[in-house]
């Protein structure tokens, strides 16, 4: 059969199975939603480049609560705070289910912390947070390794002697060798060229699903698969980074002391063994891979770009970086090393990274949820396997919560007196049992790291404040940030 007959045969069986499935969705009270077009859904009415625009702009008609079809997957979309809190707080058993991203269940077989759900989900959490909690996360031991790699990360930027330079890979060096020292058990040198190898993949890989290709590939994997582009190399790429963390389990495996963990790979060693007789146990070798692969990614891009993020800010608006310095200078001085105890000293240098955080909005999306039975939901009905979609963005741009959402503005975190005040509807790591397990890692490292940096350097570039934009270079999967040449000029 030729090529061009099979795929009308396949867009005819999927047009069928398209009607069918509709049908069927007729017997449920459904989210109200824009009428969809057979197999291609409500894609054609999205921004291509900021598809989650086109979502508020959605619910502005059918409310906060609304269906789409994206492709041929239905997909509920949760807008604002009030009905993101409402599923993934107040129902949180309901909304645990994560759904099963074709780009992701090709990378991890549905192995791992990111992409599982029900007992293997549930072990793997459990266990990962505890560990990481042990090697000190949110705790002091953390803050040491945190403030030692902040010292690496000044001395490079000094070796610039206040010439433009591009931070990405050096602030990508910086946050991946925290990760590394929780998951291996050892930073690796700036110059290392495996490490720099692992590092421009792993940014090709946000980078991709970022892009109009990367989300094609999510919604028609099986017709993308047989097409050229440029998800072949990302997923080869992807071997790349895998047998990488074999051969770093293998070693741990030839020098595993059990009475003596070193870091996340031998705990999970360790269990493993302790575990080999039972039958039910999820402390395979295969999520011991894929775990490590989640933690790896996620930890390393999120926490530079908004690192990036933060100095094109404090370039664009010197008054700000000037009074950061300030209250830094008052509280730290120039001697001390920056730590967590600082923070309820420094209110507006804390309430400018939560705003860096707000603003950036990383990922607008959050990760997909995903119904595993129905769930019933303000009235509705939401069919098992429909996907669901936690809108951070409306939460973190929402004008009910913010003042003045669409403008960078630290006074969203400050009271009359200058006091550090919480927002509820600060949920840049999502919230409920799918939270990001390494969120109180992430606020550890930016706060250090950008004290840090801000106690022995003023930031600029030579096009000056203007030249700075920040509406960022991708928006679709993640928020990327654009790249520039920054000047570090040591104070």
């Amino acid at each position: 059969m030729e090529f061009s007959e099979t795929v009308i045969l396949a867009g005819l069986v999927l047009a069928l199975l398209w009607l069918f499935s509709v049908k069927r969705s007729r017997k449920y009270r459904l989210p109200p939603g824009p009428v969809a077009l057979p197999l291609i859904g409500n894609l054609p009415q999205l921004q291509k480049n900021a598809p989650f625009k086109s979502f508020v702009q959605f619910s502005e008609t059918y409310g906060p609560v609304m269906t789409l079809y994206l492709g041929w997957q239905r997909t509920v979309i949760l807008v604002g705070y009030d009905a993101v809190k409402e599923a993934l707080v107040d129902q949180a058993d309901d909304f645990t289910g994560r759904g099963p991203l074709p780009f992701l269940m090709k990378v991890t077989n549905g192995y791992g912390l990111g992409i599982s759900n029900g007992e293997r989900w549930r072990q793997l959490r459990r266990f990962t947070l505890t560990t990481l909690r042990d090697f000190g996360m949110g705790r002091k031991g953390m803050e040491e390794w945190i403030q030692e790699e902040s010292k690496h990360l000044r001395a490079r930027m000094e070796t610039f002697k206040g010439k433009p330079f591009d931070p990405t890979f050096l602030l990508g060096r910086t946050a991946s060798n925290v990760i590394c020292c929780l998951v291996f058990g050892e930073r690796f040198s700036y110059e290392d060229k495996q490490f720099l190898r692992l590092l421009s993949i792993i940014s090709e890989i946000l980078k991709f699903n970022s892009s109009p290709h990367g989300q094609m590939y999510n919604i028609f994997p099986w017709i993308m698969e047989h097409l050229p582009g440029r998800h072949h190399k990302v997923f080869t790429q992807i071997k790349e980074v895998r047998a990488f963390v074999e051969r770093k389990i293998q070693e741990h495996k030839e020098t595993l002391d059990p009475s003596s963990p070193r870091d996340y790979i031998d705990c999970f060693l360790i269990r493993s063994n302790q575990e080999k007789e039972n039958p039910t146990s999820e402390f395979c070798y295969e999520n011991l891979v894929t775990t490590v692969l989640n933690l790896f990614l996620a930890g390393t891009e999120t926490t530079s770009s908004t690192i990036r993020y933060a100095l094109s800010v404090l370039i664009k608006y010197p008054n700000i970086q000037e009074k950061m310095q300030q209250e830094i200078d008052n509280v730290i001085g120039q001697d001390r090393c920056p730590s967590m105890e600082h923070r309820k000293s420094l209110p507006f240098t804390d309430a400018v990274i939560h705003e860096v955080q707000r603003f950036l909005d990383i990922v607008p999306f959050s990760l997909p949820h995903y119904a595993l039975q129905d769930i019933s939901f303000r009235g509705y009905t939401i069919p098992k396997d429909t996907v669901i979609i936690p809108l951070l963005h409306s939460v973190l741009k929402e004008e009910k919560h913010w003042a003045t959402p669409l403008s960078f503005n630290p006074q969203h975190f400050l009271d009359q007196n200058g006091n550090f005040k919480k927002n509820p509807a600060f949920l840049p790591f999502s919230a409920g049992k799918r939270a990001c397990v390494g969120e109180s890692l992430a606020r550890m490292e930016l706060f250090i790291f950008l004290v840090s940096l801000l106690r022995h350097f003023t930031f600029s570039c030579t096009e000056g404040p203007d030249s700075m934009n920040l509406v960022p270079e991708y928006s679709s999967f993640a928020n990327l940030p654009r790249r520039y040449q920054i000047i570090a000029t040591p104070r």
